[in-house]
């Protein structure tokens, strides 16, 4: 199986002072069908713990919108097909994060202010990253 190293690209994006969330999504969102600038887009509100709340991490939520991308069905007329093995995966994602950080949530996590790209938001969304590669590939959902 390809080496995708999501880390570093997920670090790179960061670097380029995308939000945590977008950087994040924006790593592998392509081979599931959405565009890096979809994405980009649909993750702006997401960083900082949702738009500023420093609520769940935005390297979390962009992990767990790529867990999803890859895992529904997109069934529409069986909403339920994938959702709970969906839910599952979220469940295992976040267990290894918060093992990883301590917590899922930015008010935790944020242990330092100023400008992008900060020491502890980068050690989350370089985290969040390998737990999705790692992840993907053992659930064997690389499209």
């Amino acid at each position: 199986m390809e080496e995708l190293k999501l880390r570093e690209k997920a670090a790179e994006n960061f670097n380029k002072i995308y939000n945590c969330c977008q950087s994040v999504a924006c790593t592998v969102c392509e081979r599931y069908g959405v565009s890096q600038e979809d994405m980009f887009r649909m993750t702006e509100g997401f960083g900082s713990g949702i738009g500023g709340l420093k609520d769940t991490c935005g390297a979390v939520m962009g992990m767990f919108l790529i867990i999803s991308l890859a895992n529904s069905a997109g069934d529409m007329e069986d909403p339920t097909r994938t959702k709970l093995d969906t839910y599952a995966k979220f469940q295992e994602a976040a267990e290894i994060f918060k093992e990883r950080r301590g917590s899922l949530y930015c008010r935790d996590l944020k242990t330092q202010d100023g400008p992008q790209p900060l020491p502890c938001c980068m050690a989350c969304v370089e985290d969040a990253a390998q737990i999705l590669e790692e992840l993907l590939k053992k659930w064997d959902i690389l499209s």
